[in-house]
């Protein structure tokens, strides 16, 4: 970015004489910059004093004094994060036997035979060496679609869908390919609002491989996605406002360090340059769960339950204002608790309130289903119900979600 003379001169000040006088030596240190730390913690970036240390004894010369550190320039850091990723990120092809449209005026009708047609597109990410690709569940949810994936270097590999995570939008693919370059995963837990966020992914369905930048705007969202039928609740999900263009889902977010941190997955058609990506920390158990049972296994308590909030119990004269209560749905069959699960075994019925499991507390900033996220099918959980009866602990073993 372009700075004012005097920031310029300010900077240039605390270089080394030697540099100084040979500025084509300053160009040689990969475009780093010289920067003072005058205040400790005010700089927080990508730290590569040893590869300064090593150029200045190589050279002779005396390491900078002491709070000078030298920090890669962020161009160079994102040039760096796409150039890793990119051999690994792939476009997602969706194709259909359809018959073949004629135009009459106004009007578009069959004619002739069917014939493969391409009827939309997405993004994925190599995850094994072996052709595991990482998408959303939505790029691939047809199940009479071919899908086709296209590498960076143009070839294309028939893909099988191996599995769907029931809870999110995610989907775990497969090519018959080897010798890949697989992406590496970061922790999303470790995000901080403001760092700098990379998305790549097939744009459009016709740009492949298209980048863009932009911040960590959010994190831990929860929201709606899609629409119609389509239509489902993601839950502390990444917001971003590096764009996320129709046909990059389930391409990956990344950090500047070159690590995967969310599967970009979603954009706020209300807003402009708001995007959602699924933490890569959710992802996770999703690959080994594929890798080591061949489907994702997620837990299963089998109720139906509405979040309470202060609203409901001032609504329902409730005692309390949080927890999740047992509720039939509208339509005939959308039973609170469904037959021979967990819930019903257990002893669970409707107009019963969960209060906590295991100890933590169900709210609707962290409601029953995110929690129930961070256990594994046969886990034994202790629930706190609330009763007419009054609060009660109850011992259940969570099945598994079909």
């Amino acid at each position: 970015m372009p700075t004012d003379q005097k920031e310029t001169n300010t900077q240039s000040s605390f270089l080394p004489e030697t540099l100084k006088q040979h500025p084509s030596r300053e160009g040689s240190l990969f475009v780093m910059v010289v920067v003072v730390g005058l205040v400790s913690g005010l700089v927080g970036s990508v730290w590569v004093a040893p590869l300064y240390q090593q150029y200045v004894l190589k050279n002779n010369e005396q390491p900078a004094p002491a709070g000078q550190r030298i920090i890669l320039d962020e161009e160079s850091a994102i040039i760096s994060a796409v150039e890793k990723n990119n051999p690994a990120v792939v476009s997602i092809v969706i194709s259909k036997d359809l018959p073949k449209l004629e135009q009459f005026g106004f009007f578009y009708v069959p004619s002739g035979p069917l014939e493969k047609q391409q009827i939309g597109a997405g993004s994925g990410f190599v995850v094994t060496e072996g052709g595991m690709i990482v998408t959303n569940r939505h790029v691939v949810s047809d199940q009479d679609a071919e899908y086709t994936v296209i590498t960076k270097d143009g070839k294309k590999y028939p893909a099988k869908v191996l599995a769907t995570d029931p809870f999110n939008d995610l989907a775990v693919v497969k090519i018959e390919a080897g010798g890949l370059s697989p992406v590496t995963l970061g922790d999303s837990d470790k995000l901080k609002l403001g760092q700098r966020a990379i998305a790549i992914g097939n744009a459009l369905g016709e740009f492949q491989n298209t980048v863009t930048t932009g911040v960590i705007s959010g994190i831990g969202r929860n929201i709606m996605a899609g629409g119609g039928a389509q239509t489902e609740k993601l839950s502390e999900v990444i917001q971003t406002d590096a764009a996320i263009n129709p046909g990059n889902s389930g391409g990956p977010l990344i950090n500047l360090s070159g690590e995967v941190v969310g599967v970009n997955s979603a954009v706020s058609e209300a807003g402009q340059l708001i995007g959602f990506a699924i933490p890569i920390n959710q992802v996770k158990k999703v690959i080994d769960d594929v890798q080591k049972y061949g489907k994702v296994k997620r837990p299963f308590l089998g109720i139906r339950y509405l979040s309470v909030t202060e609203a409901l119990q001032k609504q329902d004269n409730l005692s309390v204002n949080y927890g999740a209560m047992i509720i039939r749905g509208d339509n005939p069959g959308e039973l609170a608790v469904v037959p021979g699960s967990p819930a019903f075994t257990a002893g669970l019925v409707e107009g019963d309130i969960i209060l906590e499991i295991d100890g933590k507390k169900v709210t609707t900033e962290r409601p029953l289903g995110d929690l129930l996220r961070d256990y594994d099918v046969g886990d034994r959980v202790v629930l706190k119900v609330l009763k007419r009866s009054g609060e009660k602990n109850i011992s259940v073993t969570l099945g598994e979600a079909q």
